[in-house]
């Protein structure tokens, strides 16, 4: 069974992605992947959609906001098989501004990621949730991540909203400490699998087999550890030092931010679609079971 399976972006955190083609968990299961790169974040949508790949690997996100514009189709977007069920973002900051409280954010300037909307949407609901009004923010919207990251030791910004590898260099640099984890949030529908309902039914046993694969990993991550996780992906992230990398997959496995199970959280399905719709970013509140693939529905 051949799948041709494209990536979002290069990202550390996706490494239970990496890690299960390169420990060749699919080929077990009969599944000859093929990874596809994507130019882009979001862009393996138009690629399903075009017929050059079968499956994708993003945010829910996106199922949700097609599912928001158009009714669901044959050709619609689908997803199953959670890989990463928390947020995988952090605020870096000064070590003087702890003890840190989100509160705190009202007379600071804070440096928003940009290159995907997931984690600024994400953090805009924690904010609500203290009745604090994003829109109060000092804030930084249209930089990348490295800017941020360089923002931050230039102090031109108080905090960074940032992912790995950006937090483990600036606190191997003496530059930075994480002030808050998003992870410790709960669950929050982050990665999963994505394909078309009509790919569903055309490589139904490749994708069951995908799943399976993917459930080893957590077992195989207990036995084996972060640090031989860290050397089983470098190759895809050839220009990050083996220190810098198990120091973020140290801290991903310690926040138990990767489930990989068949089933899709409602609670984290829930707080996704919730972020989105209070920000603007959805108009409607799609259901799970027009979001989630039925293989792949949470029991209640």
């Amino acid at each position: 069974m051949k799948i041709r399976l494209a990536e979002n972006f290069r990202a550390v955190f996706y490494a239970p992605f990496y890690a299960t083609v390169a420990l060749g968990f699919h080929r077990d299961e009969g599944v000859d992947i093929t990874l596809v790169d994507s130019p882009s974040p979001g862009a393996g949508i138009a690629e399903l959609a075009a017929g050059n790949i079968d499956c994708m690997w993003g945010g829910p996100l996106r199922v949700i906001k097609e599912r928001d514009q158009a009714p669901k189709t044959e050709s619609s977007i689908v997803a199953f098989c959670e890989v990463a069920a928390k947020d995988p973002f952090f605020l870096v900051g000064s070590p003087l501004l702890q003890p840190f409280a989100l509160e705190d954010l009202a007379s600071l300037r804070l440096g928003v990621v940009s290159e995907v909307p997931t984690p600024w949407l994400c953090l805009e609901q924690d904010l609500r949730d203290l009745q604090i009004d994003p829109a109060g923010i000092a804030k930084t919207l249209n930089k990348t991540m490295a800017d941020n990251a360089l923002g931050l030791t230039q102090c031109t910004l108080d905090v960074a909203q940032l992912f790995e590898p950006y937090v483990s260099q600036l606190e191997l640099a003496g530059e930075a400490v994480v002030l808050r984890a998003a992870s410790d949030r709960g669950f929050t529908a982050y990665t999963t699998f994505i394909s078309s309902y009509a790919n569903l039914a055309r490589h139904s046993a490749a994708f069951e087999a995908m799943i399976r694969a993917v459930e080893k990993f957590n077992p195989w991550l207990a036995e084996h550890g972060h640090k031989e996780l860290a050397r089983v992906v470098q190759p895809f992230y050839p220009a990050l030092p083996r220190q810098t990398l198990e120091r973020a997959m140290q801290r991903y496995e310690q926040a138990e931010l990767w489930t990989c199970r068949r089933a899709i959280s409602r609670q984290g399905f829930d707080r996704l679609v919730l972020s989105m719709q209070q920000s603007g970013f959805v108009k409607s509140s799609p259901s799970y079971e027009d979001c989630v693939a039925p293989c792949s529905y949470e029991s209640d």
